[in-house]
């Protein structure tokens, strides 16, 4: 056993270096003080150009617009989630045949833009109008509103496929035997055991899946849907003032960060037993 006779003399607290701005700091900072400058000069031009006559006039269509384009999105959006299940499970399916048409229907929606899509219903079936007349789906596929609903729909089943397939077997297999071990029927396992923990993993991609929806939406525009932003570029062709599409930018971020709160509290809620 040994004892200390000499105790180490006390040293200097090390010397605070001063700080130092490096390059990448630097560009960083400049890029920040640009983009607070850009937005109140932004601010500031909108004061400025306020026209309340163009207001009055213009703001109850981009009201309707806006309620054409959240019709539009709900409606593709349910239709698809419903559309999805059957999708996601002919992913999962043994049969080769099956699993080869699901993975065919998603691998094209998802490989391919959303507006070639619509274009190919919009334009591909107006082709075919004789044929169409004569068993009477000619007055589904002549209104753009329902060839626009018709590729979102089918569009975003894909989309949401994926997402369930994706949720359902992330989901542990101990979860089966588990259910099994307890006397529970398939339907039961399914119903109570894995689909909710299923959507618990699915709930934020669908989030991001609506947020997506809503901005694609604005291309129906280009179809005469006079949606938010259809009825953006019909205002501007008569005003030609530039603010307009401002304002329809304001419009699609107070949709999509109202919705992204909405779904945080959603997830916050659902998840708070997985909280410690």
């Amino acid at each position: 056993m040994s004892a200390v006779k000499e105790l180490i003399p006390a040293q200097p607290a090390p010397p605070v270096e001063g700080f130092r701005w490096t390059g990448m700091q630097v560009l960083g900072a400049a890029l920040l003080g640009f983009w607070i400058l850009a937005g109140i000069a932004l601010v500031a031009w909108l004061i400025g150009a306020w026209d309340i006559d163009k207001v009055r006039t213009y703001g109850p269509k981009l009201i309707s617009g806006l309620g054409v384009t959240l019709t539009l999105v709900g409606i593709s959006i349910t239709i698809g989630a419903v559309l999805s299940v059957p999708i996601a499970f002919g992913r999962m399916s043994s049969n080769r045949i099956i699993c080869a048409l699901a993975y065919g229907y998603v691998y094209f929606f998802r490989g391919t833009p959303l507006i070639a899509q619509l274009f190919l219903i919009y334009y591909g079936f107006g082709s075919f109008r004789d044929e169409l007349e004569a068993v009477g789906l000619w007055v589904f596929f002549r209104d753009a509103w329902n060839c626009a609903l018709l590729a979102f729909t089918l569009n975003t089943a894909a989309y949401q496929a994926e997402i369930l397939r994706g949720a359902i077997e992330s989901v542990s297999r101990g979860q089966h035997e588990g259910a099994a071990a307890l006397g529970l029927t398939p339907f039961q396992t399914f119903h109570r055991i894995i689909l909710p923990q299923a959507m618990i993993v699915a709930l934020r991609p669908y989030g991001n899946e609506i947020i997506l929806m809503i901005k694609g939406s604005a291309i129906v525009a280009i179809v005469t849907v006079f949606d938010l932003f259809g009825e953006t570029r019909r205002a501007y062709s008569r005003t030609f003032d530039f603010q307009i599409y401002i304002w329809a930018a304001i419009f699609y971020l107070v949709i999509v960060e109202t919705l992204r709160n909405v779904w945080a509290k959603l997830e916050q809620r659902l998840t708070r037993h997985l909280k410690r």
